[in-house]
């Protein structure tokens, strides 16, 4: 029910009586009488009752959720190095963990174009932003080109002995050229050029067909590859682009392309990994139209999104949450800590819980099916949106919400939605030589 209606109810006035009221006082036009009827219908308190709002539309929701995750990349960012945190308290506020993510930072530059473009911060302050991060990496510490994939906010230093990382360094670099190509300042396309030259891609390869998932001080290469269909293209892709140091276009067809049909979907998958797989290399490189010799990739992410959801909702008699307006779960925080769970098939201590970045990452996959998710999650269970927009995970059965985000969570719903309205973060990363010369090079045409 409505306010209006709620006040008729307790007023005892029918729709006679309001007409037969404006009659009597003159007012027997049709417009006026209504609506000054309604004026009066609280009584003698004399109360006015104003109608609701008309509810928002969809890109005013994608709006408000890119705004908030603005918020989070601005904030939690340091003022002296740029990077940006990992991880933050949802509720935004004093959070005293030091540690950054150069992955969290390569979101972070995307989200800072966006901003600009959308005016959700002073442009000149975002502009310098910008440079200050470009600056800082051009200095960071590196091997080869390649960062460490956790570091102390302020000073950059490794931290928890993590590893030279080759998919977070990519997620780096997509920023860095995203940056490049959106600000028209001679300084910053400098700074990144620099940095996306001096990447000895090779290097990484390790003397093998395919990437090496990284490398640390104490052991060398680590070894397990990047040798199988997931979020790696963006290595390859970036690799082959480089105009500084390629790989051969030849290392495209060495990663493996395998296929899962679940009820009737059959699609190019890593077997059991999460959704994010399907999305992350797609908020920068635009497979849309485009097909190589083994698969259009973008209507793989939109097959791959129509089985998760599937795969969901067959779940259902476990977990009584999961249905048409609910349902996604990727790598996320859980109630037991971070958790890498998905499907199909079931990988992973599936509880119930909901990751929004889930459908979030996949809005231009199945925008319809996504929103409804994302804007029924908002509107039943308010705990889950705080100063940064979506919590990461919250399970709806226990009524565990986590109380952090997670900066590479919020940032890749925050470019799929800005993709899903204007293809910005696409046509602004493709407009990239390197981008488009790596699609040349490997037939994505």
């Amino acid at each position: 029910m409505t306010k209006s209606i709620n006040a008729f109810a307790v007023s005892k006035i029918t729709r006679r009586d309001l007409i037969d009221s404006a009659i009597k006082l003159g007012l027997a036009s049709s417009t006026l009488g209504l609506s000054t009827a309604l004026l009066s219908c609280g009584g003698s308190s004399g109360s006015v009752v104003t109608p609701p709002p008309p509810p928002i539309t969809d890109d005013e929701f994608l709006d408000q959720t890119e705004r908030a995750a603005f918020q989070f990349f601005w904030e939690q960012a340091s003022a002296t190095s740029g990077l940006i945190k990992d991880r933050a308290f949802a509720i935004g506020g004093n959070d005293n963990r030091p540690v950054a993510s150069i992955a969290s930072t390569g979101f972070g530059l995307t989200a800072l174009c966006i901003g600009h473009k959308r005016g959700y911060g002073d442009a000149a302050q975002i502009q310098a932003r910008v440079t200050t991060t470009l600056n800082f990496l051009l200095n960071l510490t590196h091997v080869n080109g390649f960062f460490y994939h956790f570091l102390d906010l302020d000073t950059g230093a490794r931290v928890w002995s993590s590893e030279v990382s080759s998919i977070d360094t990519s997620i780096l670099l997509c920023g860095v050229l995203t940056c490049r190509q959106y600000f028209q300042d001679a300084n910053i396309q400098s700074l990144a050029t620099q940095i996306y030259q001096r990447v000895n891609w090779p290097w990484m390869l390790n003397g093998g067909p395919t990437f090496s998932m990284g490398w640390t001080p104490e052991n060398g290469f680590i070894p397990t590859n990047w040798d199988t269909y997931s979020e790696l293209m963006m290595i390859y892709l970036l690799a082959i682009g480089s105009a500084a140091n390629p790989v051969a276009a030849a290392t495209w067809d060495a990663f493996a392309r395998p296929s899962l049909t679940y009820q009737g979907l059959t699609y190019i998958t890593n077997t059991g990994a999460p959704l994010f797989i399907h999305q992350y290399s797609h908020a920068w490189f635009n497979f849309r139209n485009k097909n190589d010799n083994y698969a259009n990739y973008f209507n793989n992410s939109v097959t791959a999104t129509a089985a998760h959801k599937l795969f969901c909702l067959s779940l259902s008699s476990q977990f009584a949450d999961y249905r048409t307006s609910l349902w996604g779960m990727t790598a996320s925080d859980s109630v037991n800590g971070y958790t890498v769970w998905g499907g199909p098939p079931a990988m992973g201590p599936i509880d119930g819980s909901i990751v929004p970045c889930a459908t979030g990452g996949s809005l231009p996959f199945a925008p319809t099916d996504c929103i409804a998710v994302l804007r029924n999650i908002r509107a039943t269970y308010p705990k889950a949106w705080q100063r940064y927009g979506f919590v990461d995970a919250f399970n709806p059965l226990t009524g565990w919400y986590d109380a952090d985000v997670i900066g590479i969570d919020l940032g890749i719903a925050m470019l799929m939605a800005e993709n899903q309205r204007t293809r910005f973060v696409w046509n602004t990363f493709m407009a990239n030589p390197e981008a488009q010369n790596a699609f040349q090079a490997v037939h994505l045409l």
